[in-house]
């Protein structure tokens, strides 16, 4: 009897207890928590990591957008990254065409106008006519009538973009900011000097076919770009450093001082 009792009760002693199971469970739960959290916590660090490691990264005119948002993000950005490669296509051969027309056979716009409204003219006018005797139903000539708001509209957007204009001109003309003004002359510069080398045509087609070539070829090869650009961008910021000390800084500001 004493040898069971002493057995039962060694076996009692080295069953766990039920408080000793609960505290294991809430232990072994506040341990799984605890390592759950910190693992969202590592998480949200990485997360955190990888964000400003982006944020860090050069983009070229400090854009912070896709190119695609840069262009305006509706059909004429689709237009130019050839979203859509049949109307890209056709919208650069188009305008290819008309090029050649105006530029290479030297052909004028009235006079292709004119040409065009003469056949237009003359083929409705014959087909009228003519339809009983081919056996065909006349031309149904629409009614064309351009509406009053686009024209508004654009009339209002130009007015708006020719006051900034207005205005930038008379803040560089009143001598405030000697580096816009020095940007704005070498700017003109360079326009005059590549308005010697081609004409206003050549010039337009020329930008036509860089927005549709450049935009699309710098969204696929951007990571490979923008760490060239980013040289370029440290470099310029030298020069431009070292001709502000050497010129820019020995200018007098008289009139800036005064005014202030």
């Amino acid at each position: 009897m004493a040898d069971e009792k002493e057995h039962s009760g060694s076996t009692v002693e080295d069953e766990p207890s039920l408080l000793e199971k609960m505290g294991d469970k809430i232990h072994g739960g506040d341990h799984h928590s605890s390592s759950s959290s910190s693992s969202d916590s590592d998480n949200e660090k990485s997360e955190k990591k990888t964000e400003s490691v982006k944020a860090k990264v050069f983009r070229i005119f400090g854009r912070e957008r896709p190119v695609h948002h840069v262009l305006g993000g509706g059909k004429s950005a689709d237009v130019f990254l050839w979203r859509n490669k049949k109307v890209s296509a056709g919208v650069l051969s188009g305008a290819t065409v008309i090029w050649v027309l105006f530029e290479l056979l030297q052909y004028h716009l009235l006079t292709l106008v004119g040409h065009i409204l003469i056949g237009a003219l003359a083929i409705l006018f014959l087909w009228s006519n003519a339809h009983a005797f081919i056996h065909k139903t006349p031309p149904r000539i629409p009614e064309v009538r351009l509406p009053e708001e686009p024209f508004l509209q654009v009339a209002s957007e130009l007015r708006v973009q020719i006051n900034c204009a207005f205005a930038l001109l008379h803040d560089i003309a009143s001598g405030r900011d000697l580096k816009k003004f020095l940007a704005v002359i070498a700017g003109l510069w360079v326009l005059s000097v590549v308005g010697k080398w081609c004409n206003f045509l050549t010039l337009f087609y020329i930008c036509f076919v860089v927005l549709h070539t450049v935009p699309v070829i710098y969204e696929k090869y951007e990571d490979k770009i923008d760490p060239l650009a980013e040289r370029a961008t440290i470099e310029f910021k030298k020069q431009y450093a070292m001709f502000d000390a050497k010129v820019l800084s020995k200018i007098p500001h008289g009139l800036k001082n005064k005014r202030s």
